[in-house]
């Protein structure tokens, strides 16, 4: 029933996990950051480049376990600054118009990389 969901259109995972599993009608996508996934490298060093690259990120993964992005049920945002947070959140809400999922959004001392910014999502069908 537990299924290993990756694409190479989002960045490999820097560590020992999946870039998401799949158990039944459930979609757990591990954090991801703001890197391109052809480069290995940051779409930019402010949280607005990014942002838009997570997002991105997070997108492919879940098209490629068959769902879309109005299939996120919850969100789980990691920002470096706090400072950021109505950047990040005009960016986010470009994404998410239409009944937004459940989402919690905290600061964090550091990130991998020394990222700006890292989200992980869980999805149903």
């Amino acid at each position: 029933m537990k299924t290993i969901v990756g694409t190479l259109d989002a960045p490999k995972a820097i560590g020992p996990y999946s870039q998401a599993v799949r158990y039944g009608d459930l979609l757990f996508v591990s954090g991801m950051l703001g890197m391109d996934p052809k480069t290995g490298e940051f779409a930019g060093a402010g949280i607005e480049s990014q942002a838009v690259r997570v997002l991105e990120n997070l997108k492919a993964v879940i098209e490629a376990a068959g769902m879309g992005l109005q299939n996120v049920l919850k969100s789980t945002v990691f920002l470096k600054d706090m400072n950021d947070f109505a950047k990040f959140n005009e960016i986010y809400g470009r994404y998410f118009p239409d009944a937004p999922p459940a989402r919690e959004t905290v600061q964090v001392a550091r990130l991998p990389r020394d990222a700006a910014i890292e989200i992980s999502v869980i999805c149903g069908k």
